[in-house]
């Protein structure tokens, strides 16, 4: 298929040919006080050398690697269109006056400077005509490369999400199937909570960013649903410090290792210790999470797929955005995380 091009690019083609055609004209005019005949006509077939390689010949050989084909065709498009602008047409055109008195020191034959000047301006045209359209389709293919980058990058992003949200579903259903076991008043609570956590989820946390405020609303929620199926909640502690407004974080972010904490994070004993941070500090989010590691040890095998699901959705949506650094020992496990929210915002713009 050939070549097309846009009302935009048409336009710019023919300012830009509008200009290359007054320039030679013009000096003509300057330096012999009138144009010649063959000037117009010169000027008027030098768009078809230009857009016969644009349109035609490197979309159809070059760009299809028909190399040999290209040469070819391009020298005998050049040989034609010579032969056809030289010595027939033009001889038509232009009046016998100019080939009378042709000056006697200017050379007649096939091979002269009369005909070698216009071969070489006319490959020069041509050959501007293929550069032409090799630089736009060059950033046709990248404007092309990224759209298809970002289309990959959502449905993986997407998959992740899918992933991540029956796996939280799981773990909630778990907690008040708990409360219901054990006869627990706490239950219909239960219940309305997982169903606002639901609601966010469903229809407000999509693939756009969403306001912070919201997002630690959503991580309030949620540690409610789990404090009431604990025995002891005493040692969960949150604590949120800084000014949230006018902010906005891609939504479940935060939730994964809030969530870990709630699952490692009980003793022998039946208490939970969870020390959870929120902070924001000049467009920085800094969240951290502290948790003991008490009776169900970690099971890199069959941890589920939160942790390894955040952390490629935080490569994706923050890149070098943001900082992860996750520190365990026998006793203790440690997330510190910080993103920085200003920044991501105006590289996303």
């Amino acid at each position: 298929m050939i070549k097309q091009i846009s009302y935009k690019e048409l336009t710019v083609h023919i300012i830009v040919w509008i200009c290359i055609s007054i320039f030679p004209l013009l000096t003509a005019y300057i330096d012999l006080g009138k144009i010649p005949t063959d000037l117009y006509f010169r000027q008027a077939m030098r768009p078809i050398l230009f857009y016969a390689n644009y349109l035609v010949f490197v979309p159809y050989f070059l760009l299809r690697r028909k190399l040999f084909l290209y040469i070819v065709i391009s020298i005998a498009f050049l040989v034609l269109y010579n032969y056809v602008s030289e010595e027939l047409v033009a001889n038509t055109v232009v009046n016998e006056f100019r080939r009378i008195h042709r000056p006697l020191n200017m050379p007649a034959g096939p091979f002269g400077i009369r005909h070698a000047i216009p071969i070489v301006f006319s490959l020069t045209v041509f050959l501007l005509g293929g550069i032409f359209s090799l630089v736009v389709d060059f950033y046709k293919r990248d404007r092309e490369s990224k759209i298809m980058e970002n289309e990959q990058k959502e449905i993986k992003l997407q998959f992740l999400r899918n992933q991540l949200n029956p796996h939280f579903l799981f773990n909630s259903l778990n907690s008040i199937y708990s409360l219901v076991r054990s006869k627990s008043n706490d239950a219909p609570e239960a219940v309305i909570t997982l169903s606002e956590l639901m609601r966010y989820m469903l229809y407000e946390a999509g693939t756009e960013q969403v306001p912070l405020e919201k997002e630690i609303n959503y991580i309030k929620n949620y540690i409610a649903l789990q404090r009431l199926r604990l025995k002891n909640s005493e040692a969960v502690k949150l604590n949120i410090k800084g000014e949230t407004r006018n902010l906005k974080i891609y939504p479940l972010l935060l939730i994964s290792f809030i969530e870990n904490a709630f699952k490692y994070g009980t003793d022998y004993q039946g208490n939970t210790h969870i020390d959870i941070k929120i902070e924001v500090l000049d467009h920085k989010l800094i969240l951290k999470v502290e948790n003991i590691i008490g009776l169900y040890r970690r099971d890199e095998k069959n941890s589920g797929v939160g942790l390894p699901n955040i952390k490629n959705q935080l490569i994706h949506l923050y890149n070098k955005n943001h900082d992860l650094i996750i520190e365990e020992d026998k006793s203790n496990y440690k997330v510190n995380l910080t993103i920085n929210l200003k920044d991501n915002e105006v590289h996303n713009n």
